[in-house]
């Protein structure tokens, strides 16, 4: 699995914080930015994340940003990219089981390291279901 992440200075924190665990779980990853707490705006680094998930050069992308929200929103706009955010395990295993999400948005503002990290554990380990849900997907597919 190749993972995209990216972050901007609202989400920097956590980002490294997954870089980390991303090392240590052996995942192949590129980091998109930013690289440090300097202010940058959300859709320079969620644009070349989702973009890298649409085109299929990344099987996943990971955005962080102060609330997740900005950067949620700018990554759905890309074909093919189906972008959650994410504050709760729950949430981040049915996005995968049920949406097939693959982009996974979060804050930092929102949830602290430690919970960001369990919730990227749960949305990389967790299988699409296929179907039923398929079906869904697919009507989502045509829009």
């Amino acid at each position: 699995m190749k993972v995209a992440l990216g972050s901007d200075h609202g989400g920097y924190e956590i980002k490294e914080e997954i870089k980390e665990y991303l090392e240590e779980a052996e995942v192949e990853y590129k980091d998109f930015g930013t690289f440090s707490t300097d202010s940058v705006d959300y859709p320079d680094i969620a644009i070349p994340v989702a973009e890298a998930v649409s085109k299929r050069e990344y099987d996943r992308g990971i955005l962080v940003c102060g609330t997740g929200i900005g950067m949620s929103i700018t990554a759905n706009k890309f074909k093919g990219v189906r972008a959650a955010l994410c504050h709760d395990l729950f949430s981040a295993k049915a996005t995968r089981a049920h949406n097939d999400s693959n982009v996974l948005t979060m804050g930092e503002r929102v949830v602290g390291k430690g919970l960001a990290l369990e919730i990227v554990k749960v949305w990389l380990g967790t299988e699409f279901d296929g179907g039923r849900h398929q079906r869904r997907i697919n009507k989502i597919k045509e829009l």
